[in-house]
């Protein structure tokens, strides 16, 4: 019997799934960040294997309400290391949503999510993060808020001729 089954290239299509910041249910950064790993690395599909990069696209809209508890906007560091000994730069989350956006700030969470391999960079590629509501990929999602999208049929106007045999 093949080792294959299942393993089609069906089970490896990669959907899009849309996450809204700005709705009143989003969890907070760190549960959000979670879930979007799982949906970037595929862990939510039946063929998941982690050598494998079978996971799906994420948009995420809405970024610059991104929730934090307690003080963690004021007091959260993030750190950068220059290439000369003993120079390190930190920069709190408040001045960096002030100068790079919220998105930037989910992007960093998620990549602390992800596993530490080669796919790392190739499966954050395809988190897409936007301040406002408005992005390019609507035509590409399929779930709205965790519903499935409906897809309606295209009408052709010609008019199919039927032959007899």
């Amino acid at each position: 019997m093949s080792q294959t089954i299942g393993r089609t290239r069906l089970a490896y299509s990669r959907a899009w799934h849309h996450v809204s910041l700005a709705s009143p249910t989003t969890p907070s950064l760190g549960r959000l960040a979670s879930r979007i790993a799982i949906l970037l690395m595929g862990k939510h599909k039946p063929i998941w294997d982690p050598s494998t990069d079978c996971g799906d696209y994420v948009v995420a809209t809405g970024c610059n309400d991104v929730l934090v508890t307690g003080k963690k906007k004021e007091q959260k560091m993030y750190y950068k290391r220059t290439t000369r000994p003993g120079v390190m730069r930190s920069l709190s989350m408040e001045s960096m949503i002030r100068k790079w956006g919220g998105g930037e700030v989910l992007k960093r969470a998620v990549r602390g999510m992800l596993p530490k391999n080669r796919l790392r960079d190739k499966r954050l590629e395809r988190l897409k993060v936007f301040e406002g509501e408005a992005h390019p990929y609507r035509t590409n999602l399929m779930r709205f808020e965790g519903r499935i999208r409906q897809v309606e049929p295209e009408i052709k106007t010609e008019v199919l001729k039927q032959t007899s045999v």
